[in-house]
């Protein structure tokens, strides 16, 4: 589960890249701190997951559509009790949002039935006995990193218009949600967990360099205990807040908290490699200018070639045309709007039935 090879450049990628979304994601992919998400949600619930089996889901079993949405982590998990020898396997399905979804509980609820329908396939395929057919408990999680505050109920009824005597018919289910920017300190470090005090830098990214600066360095202090013991999410906790400085903040800024990080962490050469992340991220910009160039190049092409096409078949179809109509046309565009004129001229018996109006109003 574990990539430390902070050297490769495809280390960094998704992370910087879409930094809101998949950072979160990126940070999920370690168990310590799923475990630490757990217990600041539900710490009773936390104390009877045996995170050291945690395993991640094969999400193959998801449509198309749910599984382009790189934003959610699924995990089973082995749930202890003393009233029951074989821990039973739950899954614990993890949504980061960084915008508010009014019908997050409906997405969460396909999850959860696309979940359930892949087991009884399985079912299905294995010949399981109708005895033995039992679904697995699903625990919901929405980790929320927005501004805004989330004040949109979790319930499928607030997205329904219907009667109160017939909400009984609507599903309904429990789901642990965490709204970051809004969280008190204390609520977040409860626990000392690592995670936690990540979250505490994380509130202030938006903040002035000062506030960061004095989240980082009470964060830091803590990070730096857990650097022996748990090594590999200390190492982790480090490239995120890197990431997340040049990634947040502006340039300007970046030679200072990056000093603050480094004097926290002097074994991580952390300037050194924030520079490698500043180069894998000037790079991808780059390739990324190269190909809206070549993307826009294209559009240019096809435009210049509508217009001629536009041209050619009006001089065919009218032979002389007014002064100024080359003007007119080349001053158009707009693809659709070209499209249109040029089916237009098709249809014309005149030149006065051309239709050159602006439907888009461009």
């Amino acid at each position: 589960m574990e990539n430390e090879n902070t050297e490769d450049p495809r280390f960094y990628n998704a992370p910087i890249f879409h930094f809101s979304d998949r950072s979160g994601r990126w940070l999920l992919q370690n168990p310590e701190y799923v475990r630490g998400l757990l217990e600041i949600l539900d710490r009773q619930l936390a104390e009877q997951l045996d995170f050291r089996r945690l395993t991640p889901l094969n999400r193959t079993f998801l449509s198309e559509t749910l599984r382009q949405q790189e934003t959610d982590v699924i995990y089973s998990v082995p749930f202890k009790s003393e009233d029951r020898p074989n821990a039973w396997l739950i899954y614990l399905l993890i949504e980061h949002q960084s915008i508010i979804d009014p019908t997050m509980q409906l997405r969460l609820l396909i999850y959860i039935a696309q979940i359930w329908d892949a087991q009884r396939q399985r079912w299905d395929a294995e010949n399981v006995p109708i005895s033995q057919r039992r679904l697995s408990l699903i625990v919901p999680i929405l980790f929320y990193t927005g501004e805004a505050t989330w004040d949109t109920p979790l319930s499928l009824t607030n997205i329904m218009d219907i009667p109160d005597e017939l909400a009984r018919f609507v599903p309904s289910f429990d789901t642990l949600f965490l709204s970051v920017k809004e969280a008190d300190v204390s609520t977040l470090t409860q626990t000392d967990h690592p995670f936690g005090w990540l979250l505490t830098v994380l509130q202030k990214e938006r903040a002035s360099q000062l506030e960061l600066s004095e989240a980082l360095a009470r964060a830091l202090s803590h990070l730096s205990s857990s650097q022996g013991s748990q090594a590999a999410q200390y190492r982790r906790a480090i490239v995120y807040i890197v990431l997340l400085i040049l990634h947040r903040r502006e340039e300007g800024e970046h030679d200072a908290l990056l000093t603050l990080v480094d004097e926290h962490a002097p074994n991580m050469e952390v300037k050194l490699m924030a520079q490698s992340m500043a180069d894998v991220l000037t790079q991808r910009g780059i390739e990324r200018g190269i190909e809206r160039g070549i993307e826009r190049g294209i559009e240019i092409g096809k435009i210049e070639e509508k217009q001629t096409a536009i041209l050619r078949i009006m001089h065919s179809r009218f032979q002389t045309l007014p002064e100024g109509i080359t003007d007119k046309v080349h001053a158009i565009t707009d693809l659709n709007r070209l499209d249109t004129i040029f089916d237009s001229i098709l249809a014309a018996e005149t030149f006065d039935d051309i239709d050159w109006q602006d439907r888009n109003g461009q």
